[in-house]
């Protein structure tokens, strides 16, 4: 299988498990996606700067990121917090399988292939890179509920906008009086 054939699949394929998922359940979601998203770019990026990680092959237009920050990983996202919201040993436990799956499993595949490679593999050989997930995914949690204690979840919103054009409100007395007088 090419390089790139696993690549656009990481970056694709996540998202078509999300006709699965109810309407709903991405509306309520996709705000922890996004997060993860933003927050995965800023860790390759400072890795990528910091050189302790490169990487060698990606999809255009695509150039230090690797595909899976925008598919894989916050589609799993999704994933996760739908099934495990509100249980958050059992949210820890599904993440931290998932990073072990993503430190051990996917990344040296990844570095094997030359896609994705660890330039400073001692310190990142595993406790490192696991911290980093570990703190990550305790403030995709924590956004989580935020988000949710910003949010109204009822259907409706609770704004009721009372706002009339200046033409529908009613004079007050006085100057409906000055004007029919006049």
């Amino acid at each position: 299988m090419s390089n790139q054939i696993i690549l656009w699949g990481m970056l694709f394929l996540p998202w078509l498990t999300l006709f699965l998922m109810s309407k709903e359940d991405i509306k309520r979601w996709m705000p922890a996606a996004l997060f993860v998203i933003a927050t995965n770019t800023l860790i390759i990026d400072a890795g990528v700067t910091l050189k302790l990680w490169e990487t060698r092959e990606n999809v255009y237009p695509l150039s230090e990121m690797i595909s899976y920050v925008y598919g894989a990983l916050p589609v799993g996202a999704m994933w996760i917090l739908k099934y495990t919201y509100g249980r958050f040993l059992l949210y820890a436990a599904a993440q931290i399988i998932g990073s072990l799956v993503l430190i051990f499993l996917v990344q040296p595949l990844l570095h094997r292939r030359e896609i994705f490679v660890w330039l400073d593999k001692d310190m990142f050989a595993g406790i490192g890179a696991f911290t980093i997930t570990l703190v990550h995914f305790i403030s995709v949690y924590l956004y989580q509920m935020w988000q949710e204690s910003v949010f109204v979840r009822s259907g409706r919103t609770e704004f009721s906008a009372n706002l009339h054009p200046a033409v529908a409100k009613p004079l007050p007395k006085e100057q409906g009086e000055k004007k029919d007088n006049e």
